[in-house]
């Protein structure tokens, strides 16, 4: 990491936060629809983890706006399409759920728990079959590892030495169950460690974050073979927007947000990077102007046709599918 990137992290996590404040406020006012997941509280790590897998193809949870913007897709487009606008990245259909953009290597927002896993696999299944040095990272909660086929994953994985990066983003909630309610132990690597090598970050620090995936990159396209990184974070919000929070106490969230990764890389930023309070400035000023930005082009978008509806429903015959 250097300074240069270090600034745009800590504006993407910055624009992360406010976008997802102005997605809440959008939600109340009726302006988005259906499911909303925040990740306040969690930016330092969906930024660091995108940024640091810089090549490949990346399949991600429902939980995705800041890692979407992180890969490059336009705060616009994530707006709109949370508004279901045409505009949308992925033309109004999705909604926050499902933000997908093959431009951008980027398949993100799977509705089922852990069911994009099977896919990233595959994925680098095929990557090996190329000869692709480029891997694969998947991002997925700790509740997800409680499913069958996320074992299942983990062995073919394994057992082909697939160029893929399990990351699981433990905040220890699966929507509001605590995972020692649902599994023997807290650390969810364990589960792992038959299978391949596992690291443990704090996922509350973006640059920690950013050099454990960076390595892991590394390591896979050398051809390693499947490396777990398991990354503890916390999210200030409940699992979505209708979800009042109310099985954490006062005391677990003090601590919690006394973690703020945006407080603590702007410290680093100052510190490590001497950057000045102007440019810092300059940085926040900027990511809350993009925002502003975003929420008008969503509000100024049509919506879609009603034609759309009939659209990328059925299969359509595609010249480099065989029949």
């Amino acid at each position: 990491m250097n300074k240069l990137i270090a600034q745009e992290m800590y504006y993407l996590m910055v624009l992360g936060r406010a976008f997802e404040y102005a997605a809440k406020e959008n939600y109340m006012k009726g302006n988005v629809s259906g499911f909303l997941h925040l990740d306040i509280g969690q930016e330092g790590f969906s930024v660091a983890a995108i940024k640091a897998f810089e090549k490949g193809d990346i399949f991600s949870t429902y939980r995705e706006h800041v890692m979407a913007m992180a890969r490059g897709i336009e705060p616009r487009a994530v707006m709109a399409e949370l508004f279901g606008k045409k505009t949308g990245v992925s033309g109004g259909k999705g909604g926050s759920m499902h933000l997908f953009e093959p431009s951008r290597c980027f398949y993100g927002g799977d509705a089922i728990v852990g069911g994009h896993i099977p896919n990233a696999v595959g994925c680098a299944y095929a990557r090996a079959l190329q000869g692709n040095e480029d891997g694969v990272m998947v991002i997925f909660g700790d509740g997800a590892t409680n499913g069958g086929a996320f074992f299942e994953s983990l062995n073919i994985a394994a057992t082909h030495k697939l160029p893929l990066l399990f990351l699981c983003e433990n905040n220890e909630y699966a929507i509001g169950t605590n995972i020692k309610r649902v599994a023997p132990f807290r650390e969810q690597a364990k589960k792992a460690e038959p299978y391949m090598l596992t690291y443990a970050v704090d996922g509350m620090d973006a640059q920690a974050v950013f050099e454990a995936v960076t390595q892991a990159r590394k390591e896979i396209e050398a051809g390693h073979g499947p490396i777990f990184i398991e990354a503890f974070t916390c999210r200030y919000e409940g699992h979505s927007v209708s979800d009042a929070n109310s099985y954490r106490s006062t005391q677990e969230m003090s601590h919690c947000k006394a973690k703020d990764p945006l407080q603590k890389f702007k410290k680093e930023l100052q510190e490590k990077w001497l950057c000045t309070e102007n440019e810092i400035q300059n940085i926040e000023t900027k990511a809350q102007k993009m925002v502003q930005e975003a929420v008008a082009y969503a509000e100024a978008s049509p919506e879609p046709e009603l034609e759309a509806l009939f659209e990328h429903i059925f299969y359509e015959e595609h010249k480099n599918v065989v029949s």
